[in-house]
C-alpha cells in the first residue's frame, strides 16, 4: 500500500466518489487540502468571494443534476460559521453538500486559539453529520462515511472539520481497491402500495401531491406515467415543481398561500383524497391543517420515517424512497388497467382543466413604471422550455412561481424552506458550473441581489455565463407587504438619491455600475415594451462574453402580490384576467 498524507487520501476518496469540482476560499488551516488538490489534480476549484457564497454554489451544483454532490471548502473559524447558512439551506431542502473546514491543531483545541471554534457543535443542528476528525488514519474512512450518509435515506449535508496536524499526518492507504459504500434507501412493499392504491381508487376526486422527493429520486417520469395511467391530476409543491410539465393536461396547478395559482387552490379544496409523494406538508403549501385536511383523506409516502405524522397524521403512511414507491405504483396500476379495474377520473380531470382555463391572474400591463407581472410574461416569451430558473425568496420569487412555467425536473432551482437572501446568485453560478450548456436564468429582487453581489466577479473570472433578471422596486417588498398588517412601512425602503447616478430618480444603488465594475455586463430597462429586447440582448451578451449579464427592470415601487392565510382566503390585490390578451402566456392560453 502507498504511504501518503491523510489529506491526500481524502482527495483521492473525493475523486473516487465522483467529485470533480469544488467551491471554496483557501486559508492557513486548510492549505494542506489545497496543496493535495494541486499535487494530485482532477478537481477543478472555483474561488468564491465569500465562504457563504461557496456553500450556496455547492448547493446549486447539487440541485442541477441527479447524482451531483457539491463540495465547499473553507479555513478554520469564521469560514465554518459563514457556511452555516449554506448548510441550513441544504438540510432544509434535502440537498447533499459536503462542507470541509480546516481547524487548529489538536493540541490547541478548546484553548481559545486563533480562529479555533467548535464548529462541529455549531454545525450539528443543520447537518446529517458533523465531525472533527481526530486521527489521521480515520480521514479517508470519515470521507467514505460522509458520502454514504449524504446519499442514504433523506439526502442532506455533512460537515467534516480537519485539524491541521490531522491533515498533515501520514497513513497507509490503497485507493485502487477503494469502493463507495452502497446507499441505503427504504422501499415500499407491494402490499403497502396495493393497500394505498385501494384507498386512492375508492375516492371520487383524488389528487397526487408531488414533492421534491420525486425530483431527488429522479422519478419524475414515473410520476407522469402513473398520472397518465390513472387519469389523476397532479398538484406539485414548490420543491416538486417540474416533476410534471406545466402544460401537461393533468397538471392541476400549485396550491398554497403564496406560490400558487387560483386554480390550484380551488382544485385542492374540491378534492376528496390527497396522495402525497416525497413531500413534507410545508405550512405555506397547506395553510392551517384544519382547512387543508377538512373533508379529505390522505396517504403520505416519504423517505424519512419521522416525516410521516410530523405535521398531521395521514390515513395511511409509507416510508419509502419516492422512486421505489412510484415504480411499484406504475406496476400495480398497469395490472389493474389491463384487468379493467381502474376507475374513470375523466370528468374530475376535465373539471380541473376548466379551472386552469378560467381562473387566471392578469399579466399584461403597460404601466410605467413597470408592473412585475409583465416581467414574467416577457420572460416566458423570451426563454424556451429547457430554461433553468434559479431564485430564493421575496415577492419576486413568489410572483415567479405564480406566473412562470417549468417543464421538467431541476428546471426550478429554489431555496424553499430556508430562503436565505443572497442565495440566488451563487446558487446560479453552481448550476452553471454543473452544466455550462444549459440556459440558466436567475431571478432576484434588489435586496437579494445586493446580499452577495460580490459573487458576480466569480462568474466573470471563471466564465460562468447566465442571465440575472433583477426586478428593482427599491424595497424589501415582501416585508413591506407583511407590514401592512401592522399599519406601517418601517425600515424597508431601499430608495435614496444616489449622488453618482441622478438618472436613477431615487432608486438608490446603481446596479449596472456595480455589475460592470465586477467584470460583468448589465442592462437597465424602464419601459415594458423594452423588456423582451433587453432579455434577448442579455442572453446574447452572456454567450458572447461568457460572463453573467444582469437585466435590471425598474418596477413600480409598490405592488402587492397575491397571498393569504388559508387556501380559501388568498387575497387578489390585482386584476384578474377577463380575456386571452390579459394573460397571453398562461398555460391555458398555450393549449
Amino acid at each position: 500500500m502507498a504511504k501518503m498524507r491523510a489529506i491526500e487520501a481524502a482527495v483521492e476518496v473525493l475523486k473516487k466518489e465522483g467529485v470533480d469540482i469544488a467551491f471554496g476560499v483557501p486559508g492557513a488551516a486548510i492549505n494542506p487540502l489545497y496543496a493535495a488538490m494541486k499535487k494530485l489534480g482532477g478537481i477543478e476549484h472555483i474561488l468564491a468571494r465569500h465562504v457563504e457564497g461557496a456553500s450556496h454554489m455547492a448547493d446549486g451544483y447539487t440541485r442541477a443534476r441527479a447524482g451531483n454532490i457539491g463540495v465547499c471548502i473553507g479555513t478554520s473559524g469564521p469560514a465554518g460559521t459563514d457556511m452555516i447558512t449554506g448548510l441550513y439551506a441544504a438540510i432544509a431542502d434535502s440537498v447533499p453538500i459536503l462542507c470541509i473546514t480546516g481547524q487548529a491543531p489538536r493540541a490547541r483545541l478548546y484553548k481559545e486559539d486563533f480562529q479555533a471554534v467548535d464548529i462541529e457543535s455549531i454545525a450539528k443542528p443543520v447537518t446529517k453529520w458533523a465531525v472533527t476528525v481526530r486521527e489521521p488514519a480515520l480521514v479517508p474512512y470519515v470521507f467514505q462515511q460522509a458520502f454514504h450518509i449524504m446519499r442514504s435515506g433523506r439526502p442532506g449535508p455533512v460537515h467534516i472539520d480537519l485539524p491541521f496536524d490531522v491533515q498533515m499526518g501520514e497513513l497507509e492507504f490503497d485507493i485502487d481497491t477503494y469502493e463507495p459504500l452502497a446507499a441505503y434507501k427504504p422501499s415500499a412493499s407491494r402490499a403497502q402500495i396495493e393497500k394505498s392504491l385501494e384507498m386512492l381508487f375508492a375516492s371520487e376526486r383524488p389528487l397526487l401531491v408531488a414533492g421534491g422527493g420525486i425530483i431527488n429520486a429522479d422519478a419524475s417520469d414515473d410520476l407522469v406515467a402513473f398520472a397518465e395511467l390513472t387519469g389523476i391530476p397532479v398538484i406539485p409543491t414548490l420543491m416538486g415543481w417540474g416533476a410534471i410539465p406545466d402544460d401537461h393536461p393533468l397538471m392541476a396547478g400549485m396550491a398554497g398561500l403564496q406560490t400558487s395559482q387560483m386554480y390550484g387552490n380551488a382544485t385542492l379544496l374540491a378534492s376528496d383524497f390527497v396522495y402525497g409523494i416525497g413531500n413534507r406538508w410545508a405550512n405555506r403549501h397547506t395553510g392551517s391543517i384544519e382547512k387543508y385536511t377538512e373533508g379529505r383523506k390522505f396517504v403520505h409516502i416519504d423517505i424519512e420515517p419521522t416525516q410521516i405524522g410530523r405535521v398531521f397524521g395521514p390515513d395511511y403512511g409509507i416510508v419509502s424512497d419516492a422512486g421505489a414507491a412510484l415504480r411499484l405504483m406504475v406496476e400495480v396500476a398497469r395490472e389493474l388497467r389491463q384487468a379493467g379495474k381502474l376507475p374513470d377520473y375523466g370528468e374530475w380531470a376535465s373539471a380541473c382543466r376548466e379551472r386552469r382555463r378560467t381562473m387566471l391572474r392578469k399579466t399584461h400591463y403597460d404601466n410605467v413604471p413597470i408592473k412585475p407581472q409583465r416581467v414574467y410574461e416577457e420572460m416566458l416569451k423570451s426563454f424556451g422550455r429547457d430554461t433553468v430558473y434559479v431564485s430564493t425568496i421575496g415577492l419576486s420569487q413568489i410572483a415567479a412561481a405564480q406566473f412562470l412555467h417549468v417543464y421538467g425536473p431541476r428546471q426550478w432551482i429554489n431555496a424553499g424552506q430556508a430562503g436565505p437572501l443572497g442565495w440566488t446568485m451563487p446558487a446560479a453560478l453552481g448550476v452553471v458550473a454543473a452544466d455550462r450548456s444549459k440556459t440558466v436564468v436567475a431571478l432576484s429582487g434588489d435586496y437579494d441581489f445586493q446580499f452577495m453581489i460580490e459573487e458576480l466577479a466569480v462568474g466573470a473570472q471563471f466564465k460562468l455565463p447566465y442571465v440575472h433578471v433583477l426586478v428593482n422596486n427599491s424595497y424589501l417588498g415582501l416585508i413591506r407587504q407583511s407590514q401592512r398588517g401592522f399599519e406601517m412601512d418601517y425600515q424597508v425602503q431601499l430608495a435614496f438619491d444616489n449622488i453618482n447616478a441622478p438618472e436613477l430618480d431615487g432608486y438608490g444603488v446603481d446596479h449596472v455600475a456595480v455589475a460592470e465594475g465586477l467584470g460583468c455586463r448589465a442592462i437597465r430597462v424602464t419601459h415594458p415594451d423594452k423588456i423582451k429586447e433587453g432579455l434577448e440582448e442579455a442572453r446574447a451578451l452572456a454567450q458572447k462574453f461568457q460572463v453573467p449579464v444582469v437585466l435590471e427592470v425598474i418596477l413600480e415601487r409598490v405592488t402587492n402580490i397575491s397571498m393569504g392565510t388559508e387556501l380559501d382566503n388568498v387575497v387578489e390585490f390585482e386584476d384578474l384576467a377577463d380575456a386571452r390578451e390579459d394573460a397571453p402566456t398562461a398555460v391555458a392560453m398555450l393549449d
